[in-house]
């Protein structure tokens, strides 16, 4: 809050960074490239932000880690519920994937809303989707997740599930995972990733 010409806002009589603020005061101190999207994505979502506000901070933005900063703010997307979300996300992005939907809601006949989802390939009914396991122990959230499934299938989707190993343990799987289902819905792909991915999440050995 002491940074010369740091943004500040008031609320409850309090001074305070503003969303922006936090964000950069995050990438000076030397946040990943994750953790800053990861930041970025939930305050936009929190105080119901454009994420181009993100952009356009970042870019006017001199101080320790700019580029860091402003390659961040360009990943910030709106209507993320999750990091786990967002570090699939920027997995997915990193390898050279195509940037999936975030937060796609799937209508039925007459636009009513059906079901939403975290990650998805609208143009060839693929679907990415975290399981935190804590469904497996609900068994009401559990009845709803088969009863989605089996509408999803009918309905010609796709759906791959990817849990906390699939990230932490063995990021290399899912993506390998993921450019296999969207190469089976028709997708143009690279036969290689990108290895700016492997910078930022843990490689097996």
């Amino acid at each position: 809050l002491g940074m010369q010409g740091a943004q500040t806002t008031v609320r409850d009589g309090i001074r305070m960074s503003t969303p922006v603020q936090a964000f950069l005061d995050l990438a000076s101190i030397g946040a990943s490239l994750v953790d800053l999207v990861i930041a970025g994505d939930s305050l936009v979502k929190a105080n119901d932000l454009d994420p181009e506000l993100f952009v356009v901070g970042a870019a006017a933005y001199q101080g320790r880690n700019a580029r860091r900063a402003r390659r961040a703010a360009l990943l910030i997307r709106a209507g993320v519920d999750s990091p786990m979300e967002t570090r699939i996300r920027l997995l997915v992005v990193l390898a050279g994937l195509p940037e999936p939907q975030v937060n796609f809601i799937v209508c039925v006949a007459g636009g009513k809303w059906r079901w939403r989802f975290d990650l998805c390939y609208p143009e060839y009914k693929l679907i990415i989707e975290y399981d935190g396991r804590q469904h497996a122990f609900d068994a009401e959230q559990w009845g709803h997740d088969l009863d989605r499934r089996e509408w999803l299938d009918q309905d010609g989707w796709r759906i791959v599930i990817v849990v906390s190993d699939g990230i932490y343990a063995n990021p290399l799987r899912t993506l390998q995972r993921v450019r296999a289902a969207l190469e089976d819905r028709g997708a143009c792909v690279p036969k290689s990733f990108k290895q700016e991915w492997t910078r930022h999440f843990m490689v097996r050995s």
